[in-house]
């Protein structure tokens, strides 16, 4: 179990307070410690996860809240005040009824949670304003990981905005666009040579000799992976207070997935949803399939891969929750499927033409990876879907480069004008 070595802020009582969090709980072997910068149980090494004593909420009580991630604040690992403190304030995104998709895929209803609205255009902003708001009560003075691209933009934006210093390190192939729009929150940036489980190695190793350094997805990695939990607590509000029937998550760490179960569950036991079965469906891409790989062979330990896809965000080798994503998937009756490259691109046009949503590559294995299971049954094209886009279309501009026909430039005359469009 990795730690600070000097203690927590804490309360009078000398315990550390975030919101209604009581503890870590391994979910290995079950073993219980304090809240903390902790996230290796030191029993087995196994992960650490956050537990709650709830108290009673309504649905009039999140109602009531901001229009963002901390209207679910009772039930995040923060402190109370959270939501009059500096943050980038995320969440609360958009839900679509994608009827113009779900004709083109011949499903009766369709929903897309487009979290590309965010502050910095992708999911990654809830996480770490979660794992922002643990941090510095914990004291830490430096906020800091390594990234795909989408975390960098969050933890360089939510740091600037919380007048703290960052510390990002990404791969070098990172896209252009993920680069700079990194870079221009300042702090210190790193680009690495080698892929994104070679800059979390070094990641780690870099938490154990800066102890007031928060790797969010690193030593504070419970609370950042709670932060996807209001994803699964949105869908079911701007659904009416409901569960979708079958939901689809791209899969990087696997954390997003494992997390949106944890936050349908959790709705459930509060009495704030009507209880009922849901499945939960997994999307990869082939070139970085891991776990899609495991689910396919029946394995319960998901082996590390190379990766090799456009899909760069969702590049994750040796992702941290795959088993656990294997858990949620069949215990909810659901799969984990890839597509190729290739698959994603005609996803992503697929996406924009039908429904006017340019999602980034990890939309298209989303889309793709809906359109596979339908074709191979194991979605149900009568029950009602929700799916994921993680990011802005706009981050992977090089993706679709090569299969957009931009038109030449005409004069400025109406008989130009006719003859192009005839």
């Amino acid at each position: 179990m990795i730690a600070r070595t000097d203690a927590c802020p804490a309360d009078e009582t000398g315990v550390l307070r975030l919101g209604n969090a009581t503890g870590l709980t391994c979910r290995e072997c079950g073993n219980t410690v304090p809240l903390g910068p902790f996230y290796a149980c030191d029993q087995c090494f196994g992960p650490l996860e956050v537990g709650y004593d709830f108290p009673r909420l309504t649905r009039a009580d999140i109602e009531a809240g901001p229009k963002n991630i901390w209207r679910y604040a009772a039930l995040l690992p923060v402190p109370q005040d959270i939501a009059s403190r500096p943050t980038t304030e995320p969440g609360y995104t958009r839900l679509i009824r994608a009827d113009g998709l779900a004709a083109e895929l011949g499903m009766r209803r369709l929903w897309i949670k487009d979290d590309s609205g965010n502050p910095t255009h992708s999911f990654k902003d809830r996480v770490v304003a979660v794992a922002l708001a643990a941090a510095t009560e914990m004291g830490f003075k430096v906020l800091a990981c390594p990234s795909t691209g989408n975390l960098a933009n969050a933890v360089a934006a939510a740091a600037a905005r919380a007048g703290i210093r960052s510390v990002v390190m990404v791969p070098a192939n990172l896209e252009e666009q993920k680069i700079l729009t990194t870079a221009v929150y300042g702090g210190t940036f790193v680009t690495v040579d080698g892929n994104y489980d070679d800059v979390n190695r070094l990641a780690s190793e870099l938490a154990g000799e800066h102890e007031d350094w928060a790797f969010v997805n690193v030593n504070v990695r419970p609370y950042y992976a709670e932060g996807s939990k209001t994803l699964g607590f949105e869908i079911a509000e701007q659904l009416g207070w409901r569960l979708p029937d079958q939901i689809v998550v791209p899969v990087a760490s696997g954390a997003q997935l494992v997390k949106i179960d944890k936050g349908f569950t959790e709705l459930t036991e509060l009495g704030l949803v009507d209880g009922k079965p849901w499945k939960v469906f997994g999307a990869q891409a082939s070139g970085c399939a891991p776990v899609s790989d495991a689910f396919a062979k029946g394995w319960d330990v998901v082996r590390p891969v190379k990766p090799d896809t456009i899909a760069k965000s969702l590049a994750i080798g040796n992702p941290a929750d795959g088993p656990y994503v294997l858990d949620v998937v069949r215990r909810t009756g659901g799969a984990v499927a890839d597509v190729s490259d290739a698959e994603v691109v005609d996803s992503m046009r697929l996406l924009a033409r039908s429904q006017g949503v340019f999602g980034e590559t990890a939309g298209g294995v989303t889309v793709g990876v809906l359109r596979k299971l339908l074709a191979d049954g194991q979605l149900d094209p009568d029950a009602e879907t929700v799916i994921i886009n993680s990011g802005d279309g706009l981050k992977t501009l090089d993706a679709v480069a090569s299969s957009v026909t931009v038109p030449a430039a005409i004069k400025p005359t109406i008989e130009e004008f006719e003859q192009f469009h005839g």
